[in-house]
């Protein structure tokens, strides 16, 4: 028989019997050490707890045989029948595009071969202009006003980028055309008013110094060290403790675990805030003072008990000597879902330690209980009734939110849409109780719909001057917005308010919103 018959034959008794017996014992068999010929390695080190299973030849079965051609798309039911998305372009795309498919391609070596530089500039951003008729009580205005948000993206690396943020159309207040309302201050509010400022709103850098120092040295670390520096913005307890930016930096220690507590992710992060801290605790001469203060903080969260647990401390200092505004923040919160029915969270805010001079009154004190609920319905995902409450207590303030109030995300009828002034509900939980209730509809995930109540009650004396809101109050707020094309957001939204011993608020405005 001639031998090129011959080879094949061997080849196929020995995967027959390779079949029936099992891999050979050599490949088998436990290696103390790594042997010096190839195709071995030392045995993988393995947790006190776990152990080496049983080699089952039952748990091996032949490939699958596919009897009709290959489908691409039947493959794409098997995802929901999902297609690519045309998504919207970044005003500027150089260097590579912010969305492609494939293998992005070698980068260059600047700063280390395990740290290539593979630039990329994007302008990105969005385009907001508002048609607004607003009764604030003493103040109505109707307006169409202007908003232009600018993010540039310097990437440099995978990990370090330079990012700026700039509002060229908002200095103070929005560039509008002035339809009618109250004058201020003896100037008649009609006509075009330009407000314009280029000053960065953000302006910092950011990156991971376990990727930089693997650069640097040519040897991969075992640690991510992620950081940020210069005008920073952070949002911290879903924005209720902070959401603005300021002069200063913030390190994390990330995706850490702990399986003695139950622990399966936390994070740490150290910030500081050195210059431009946005909040009513320092007010000079009226109005707030961004430069007057300083903060150092800590915060984390914990994934632990199937829930998920927030936690921040902040010692603020005022560098002005003649007040000493000095005092601690304290944010706790925990959320979690109850029995698949109830979506929960609760959030405790404290200030306290604040001691200034004799004559000056506190502007940081007591604390806010805040609870969010939201109740799980038939259609989890579109149908979302919630009951939001509050209890504050003495004069509790956030970190740095800017010119929010700590009740934003309580309800609709607490927030302001920074363009025009929209009216809502006293934000601050001084001295007051109340709460939110309200139902949200998303139809089939194409657009929303906000029905909501909401309430404020006072603690103490109506004629407390302490307090920020004189009287109880009350509104019913409607919002309503749509995506109309892969760039077109149509936005309205509607408030109707009573506020005792104050003027009634109304208002109705109508947004389109241009992503870019």
């Amino acid at each position: 028989m001639p031998l090129a018959l011959i080879a094949p034959s061997i080849g196929i008794a020995q995967e027959l019997e390779f079949e029936r017996k099992g891999p050979a014992d050599t490949v088998l068999e436990y290696r103390s050490s790594s042997p010096d010929h190839k195709g071995h390695q030392a045995p993988p080190e393995m947790d006190e707890g776990a152990r080496p299973s049983e080699y089952d030849m039952g748990g091996f079965a032949p490939d699958p045989v596919y009897t009709a051609p290959y489908d691409a798309e039947e493959q794409l039911i098997v995802y929901g029948g999902k297609t690519n998305i045309d998504e919207p372009r970044p005003l500027i795309e150089w260097g590579y595009p912010m969305y492609s498919e494939g293998e992005f391609g070698s980068g260059i070596n600047i700063v280390g071969a395990k740290n290539l530089v593979r630039p990329q500039f994007l302008v990105y951003g969005d385009w907001r202009t508002v048609l607004a008729a607003n009764d604030n009580g003493e103040v109505e205005n109707a307006q169409l006003a202007s908003q232009l948000n600018l993010e540039f993206d310097l990437n440099l690396t995978a990990t370090e980028r330079l990012h700026m943020f700039v509002k060229p159309l908002d200095d103070g207040k929005q560039t509008r055309l002035e339809l009618g309302g109250t004058p201020v201050d003896d100037v008649d509010g009609n006509g075009f008013q330009a407000e314009l400022d280029f000053d960065p709103e953000t302006f910092f850098f950011e990156g991971d110094w376990g990727y930089i120092q693997s650069g640097l040295t040519d040897k991969y670390t075992t640690f991510d060290l992620p950081f940020a520096v210069g005008l920073v913005p952070l949002f911290l307890q879903n924005g209720l403790w902070v959401n603005d930016a300021f002069v200063g930096g913030a390190v994390t220690l990330q995706a850490k675990n702990s399986p003695k507590f139950d622990i399966t992710n936390y994070d740490a992060t150290f910030f500081v805030g050195l210059n431009k801290v946005s909040t009513p605790v320092f007010i000079t001469d009226g109005v707030t003072d961004d430069n007057a203060g300083k903060f150092y903080a800590l915060t984390t969260f914990v994934d632990v008990a199937e829930g998920y647990l927030e936690a921040g401390y902040a010692r603020v200092t005022d560098d002005r000597d003649d007040v000493q505004m000095d005092y601690n923040n304290v944010m706790l919160g925990w959320t979690k879902r109850y029995g698949g029915k109830l979506s929960n969270s609760v959030r405790l805010l404290s200030n306290f330690g604040q001691d200034p001079v004799p004559g000056v009154n506190q502007t940081a004190d007591g604390f806010v209980l805040l609870v969010e609920n939201s109740w799980i319905t038939h259609l989890p995902s579109t149908l979302v009734p919630y009951f939001n409450f509050f209890y504050g207590k003495d004069k509790p303030q956030p970190l740095a939110t800017g010119a929010a109030g700590i009740l934003k995300n309580t309800g609709v009828n607490f927030e302001t849409d920074g363009i025009t002034g929209f009216p809502k509900l006293d934000d601050t939980a001084n001295d007051t109780f109340g709460g939110a209730i309200g139902v949200m509809y998303l139809f089939a995930l194409d657009q929303q719909l906000i029905v909501e109540y909401a309430n404020v009650q006072i603690i103490g004396n109506e004629n407390d001057p302490l307090r920020n809101a004189p009287g109880d109050q009350q509104a019913i707020g409607v919002r309503y917005q749509k995506p109309i094309s892969r760039r077109w957001i149509f936005r309205t939204d509607a408030i109707y308010g009573e506020r005792k011993n104050l003027e009634e608020v109304s208002g109705v405005r109508v947004e389109m919103r241009m992503k870019f």
